[in-house]
């Protein structure tokens, strides 16, 4: 009788989860995703209802961080997400993005990601080093069966050089066997395809023509204001570098406010 139950229970919240999952994967695919394009230093946000995109400067685009917490019959619950949007200067009409996020780190790390990738030269993976060793050059910039494979062979290195024990390779190797293996990391392979492919049938001729790439002659440069307030956080964070880096930002941007104002 417990076996009869629990099968139905499992096979109802595998039903109900890969609904979830297959209703999701198809909004996406009608989706237009926003795009960043450094070399321009601009973002383009797709508004939906078959209205074009509006294409804004990256410096007017603002982020924010929210943090909600209540109280259920479950206990007390917080929820956590990432804002990014501007206001049209012509209409003040507000346009924005809204991501549920797991927690407040993982928020900001979100959106330190993004500003790193518009405001640093890095261009591929190759060029920042792996801390876990679970890529190598010339591996696609995600995760599949390649990080499966690299994860193994770090496993032997660990263990032929005596860092690791044989209790956890024993370890590794159950916990990925009744994880099926590297059957989920072909099926991230899989769904990266379809992604891939739907966002290229769904990008507008417009939207592709502007996200060619440029020479670098006519790369767009950050504004004096941006350069300036950069080498101030900069210079606070080399002299605090255990203050947390969003107070730096907050404290110069607040400075920066009340000088304009």
């Amino acid at each position: 009788m417990g076996f009869e139950i629990g099968a139905w229970g499992g096979g109802l919240t595998l039903a109900l989860g890969l609904f979830i999952k297959v209703h999701y994967h198809y909004r996406f695919r009608e989706a237009v995703p926003t795009r960043f394009h450094r070399q321009r230093r601009e973002v383009a946000f797709a508004p939906g209802d078959g209205k074009p995109p509006i294409i804004v400067p990256w410096e007017n685009v603002a982020a924010w961080v929210t943090q909600a917490q209540g109280a259920t019959q479950y206990g007390v619950q917080r929820q956590y997400g990432l804002g990014i949007g501007f206001i049209e200067p012509e209409t003040g009409q507000q346009h924005f993005l809204e991501l549920s996020q797991p927690g407040m780190p993982l928020a900001l790390g979100l959106w330190e990601a993004v500003r790193a990738y518009m405001e640093y030269e890095v261009n591929t993976r190759e060029e920042i080093q792996d801390p876990h060793g679970l890529h190598r050059p010339g591996d696609p910039p995600y995760e599949g069966v390649h990080t499966f494979h690299n994860a193994r062979r770090r496993l032997h290195r660990r263990y032929r050089e005596d860092d690791i024990g044989l209790f956890a390779v024993t370890m590794w190797y159950l916990w990925h066997i009744i994880d099926l293996w590297t059957i989920p990391f072909h099926l991230a392979e899989w769904e990266i395809r379809v992604i891939q492919k739907a966002g290229q049938k769904t990008l507008p001729a417009s939207l592709d023509e502007w996200s060619q790439s440029l020479p670098e002659e006519q790369w767009a440069k950050p504004s004096a204001e941006l350069t300036r307030l950069s080498k101030e956080v900069r210079q606070r964070h080399a002299q605090q570098p255990n203050r947390p880096i969003t107070a730096i930002f907050a404290e110069v941007y607040g400075e920066e406010t009340t000088m304009s104002a």
